[in-house]
């Protein structure tokens, strides 16, 4: 294969045209970025064909460097990063949680333990520190104490010592530790079977309190610079809710609660309006906490009050409202500068399909800082720019500093492959179709390089998983949609014409579009999305109506099971990663359920499922599942199979034993997509 070597990422790299699925996933892949609190450094991890280590680089980008070894693919995570306050070591967690019955994750099978650990690894020394096994830790201060979570429990750690002890026992699990600005608190939540409560404990007491226990769920405590106030979210308690169904509004809005620390009292500061916004999304935007104290005591909260997930500020003395973040769109990731003068944020507001950065300097107007054809993605605040993630069309995320003068520039550059295939990509087009239902529906599509008129290609149809979850025209900012990114170039690399489906539940279109009425469990309306996509293809006169197949994992292979079950006459072909198949086989793993208890929901959610219209199924399917699945039970797939089998309707199987939902090892991701692409070629031969 030809190399050439340029300097810069972002020009074009050329490539053969001839390429494979492992080539297309070989770039390191960034996430974790984070910068030190004074914005001198940033760190990140890359993911380089399963192999996960941590680089660093100065604030303009410079003197990048890796600072941890790991040498395999051996599925272990590296989460949690953050710096010590005097930027000697980055800390991290390195491992992976366990399911349901305390089992570690472990698809490396190694002899090992695979369980959470945290570690220091040291910026100007090759040396990494144990601190002990756990998660979630949180630096105090003065950088001399760690504390995290350890089953379920709070624990400490001197970070010269490194000896934990535990804290205190309490029943439930505890999570958000958040340390006062004078170290001697710790804020917490005590998350319990029916409910979620606040926090304190004392390090002079050794005591812990509940200042405001209620049969409420708190969450996203925040402490005042000064320490004066410590603000939180209470969701009320409205009872059971079902997942995976349309919540547009409560009948109790959700409230901002603000803590008076001198004498302990706790009193309602803001409560959503009724109707539009009054129900609490707990994950967007995509943040690890929800509520922000600004340097002069405004607090920022995220409200879809206008039907956009958007930025607002309460003066907590006034309790007046400003609206920061106005147009159509969607605010995504927020970090707020080390001053807490400026707010610092990811949107597609003024480009529905992409994401952008912009900021809010002092509550005044957003300015854009990054546009144009690509996406760019979790902003770090650091002294002269912002650090990001970014990526167009053809070229993979990679990290990259924004400068004050709006300029970026990528960093490590000499870490990504310069015989990348970049030139033989394509870039797809937004467009928009028809549902059956008359609803219109976003989509992206691809189109093979060099295509001569009069000729029809086999098509494919993707749709993405979550289903809070918005494909992009350029590699995904999450691994999980970045590699279905790549597998959707390399059919349209093979001569397919691909479609990929941003269907009703999903997220970037505003509250309705997300909480589509009657959407999954509740009717399956997106079904209407997914079918549509079928007969658009078939509209399209470079397109072969006999071969037009489907695939998706997740909630994208409970679409493409719905597509096989009802539209085999549409589908030729289709491959189900992971699907949801029986919502009420599935429901339970995401919260008490009981079918039987459920009544007429029970039959509304088996309508809703693809398993209830298998007798319909005709066209040939391949299942891929990890079987330590703990986000769709393995057994969705086992029953699928043999309802399958029972009406000899074909299928192929492939089982990974012992990997996750999000595949932990680069050889899974490899073996899934070759055979996902071989599976549907040989249909379409």
């Amino acid at each position: 294969m030809k190399k050439l070597i340029l300097p810069l990422l972002f020009l074009s790299i050329s490539a053969s045209a001839q390429f494979n699925i492992e080539k297309l996933l070989r770039a390191p892949f960034p996430n974790e970025l984070k910068a030190s609190t004074d914005g001198a450094f940033i760190a990140w991890v890359f993911n380089h064909k399963g192999v996960r280590n941590i680089w660093i680089a100065d604030k303009a980008g410079q003197h990048a460097k890796q600072i941890t070894h790991f040498t395999e693919d051996d599925g272990l995570e590296i989460t949690d990063l953050d710096f010590m306050p005097d930027n000697s070591a980055v800390l991290f967690v390195h491992g992976n949680d366990a399911n349901s019955k305390g089992e570690f994750a472990n698809p490396a099978r190694l002899q090992t333990s695979t369980d959470e650990k945290i570690y220091l690894a040291y910026v100007n020394i090759d040396s990494l520190q144990s601190i002990g096994k756990g998660h979630s830790p949180s630096i105090s201060p003065d950088g001399k104490q760690i504390a995290f979570i350890s089953s379920s429990q709070l624990w400490i750690a001197d970070k010269d010592s490194a000896q934990p002890k535990k804290l205190f026992q309490l029943r439930g699990n505890q999570s958000q530790i958040r340390w006062s600005p004078n170290g001697n608190s710790l804020a917490f939540i005590s998350r319990r079977s029916q409910h979620a409560l606040l926090g304190i404990y004392n390090f002079t007491t050794k005591n812990v309190s509940f200042p405001d226990a209620s049969t409420n769920y708190d969450s996203d405590p925040v402490w005042s610079s000064d320490g004066k106030y410590l603000a939180y979210i209470r969701k009320f308690n409205i009872g059971s809710e079902m997942p995976f169904t349309d919540k547009r509004t409560s009948p109790l809005p959700w409230s901002i609660r603000l803590l008076t620390t001198d004498n302990w009292q706790a009193k309602e500061i803001w409560q959503a309006d009724e109707g539009a916004g009054s129900y609490y999304i707990d994950n967007l935007p995509a943040v690890e906490n929800h509520l922000w104290f600004t340097n002069d005591n405004h607090l920022i909260f995220p409200w879809e009050k206008s039907g956009w997930m958007h930025l607002y500020a309460l003066d907590i003395q006034s309790k007046k409202v400003k609206l920061l973040t106005p147009g159509d769109g969607e605010v995504e990731k927020v970090v707020l500068s080390p001053d807490k003068k400026t707010i610092v944020y990811c949107t597609n507001i003024g480009d529905i399909s992409r994401r952008h950065i912009y900021k809010i300097s002092s509550l005044g107007s957003p300015e854009m800082m990054s546009g144009g054809e690509g996406i760019e993605y979790s902003p770090a605040v650091l002294q002269d720019g912002v650090a990001i993630l970014r990526s167009t069309a053809q070229h993979p995320l990679w990290p990259a500093i924004i400068t004050n003068n709006k300029a970026i520039n990528d960093i490590a550059t000499a870490a990504f492959p310069n015989d990348y295939p970049t030139s033989s990509l394509v870039t797809p087009s937004v467009i928009s179709f028809t549902a059956t239902d008359g609803e219109p529906v976003p989509a992206q599509l691809f189109l093979p390089k060099n295509m001569k008129p009069g000729e029809k290609h086999p098509a494919i149809v993707f749709f993405h998983g979550g289903s809070r979850r918005q494909m992009l025209p350029a590699f995904h900012y999450m691994y999980y949609y970045y590699n279905a990114y790549a597998l959707n170039q390399y059919f349209v690399s093979k001569g397919y014409i691909v479609l990929s489906v941003n269907y009703r539940s999903g997220i970037g279109y505003g509250l309705n579009f997300r909480e589509a009425l009657n959407y999954g469990a509740n009717g399956a309306s997106e079904v209407n999305d997914a079918i549509g996509a079928g007969l658009y293809l078939k509209t399209r006169s470079d397109v072969d109506g006999k071969h037009i197949s489907a695939w998706g994992g997740s909630y994208g292979g409970f679409l493409t099971a719905f597509c096989l079950a009802k539209a085999s006459n549409i589908f030729s072909s289709g491959v189900d990663m992971h699907g949801v198949h029986n919502w009420n086989t599935e429901l339970g793993v995401w919260r008490s359920y009981d079918s039987i208890k459920a009544g007429s929901f029970s039959q509304k959610a088996y309508r809703s499922s693809p398993i209830a219209y298998i007798d319909e199924w005709r066209s040939p399917v391949l299942l891929i599942q990890g079987d330590d699945d703990r986000n769709v039970n393995f057994n969705e797939t086992i029953t699928l199979a043999s309802e399958l089998g029972k009406r000899k309707i074909p299928f192929k199987e492939l089982v990974f034993p012992d990997e996750v939902h999000d595949f932990l090892l680069f050889s899974t991701w490899v073996k899934a997509y070759n055979a996902t692409f071989d599976f549907i070629d040989e249909q379409n031969r």
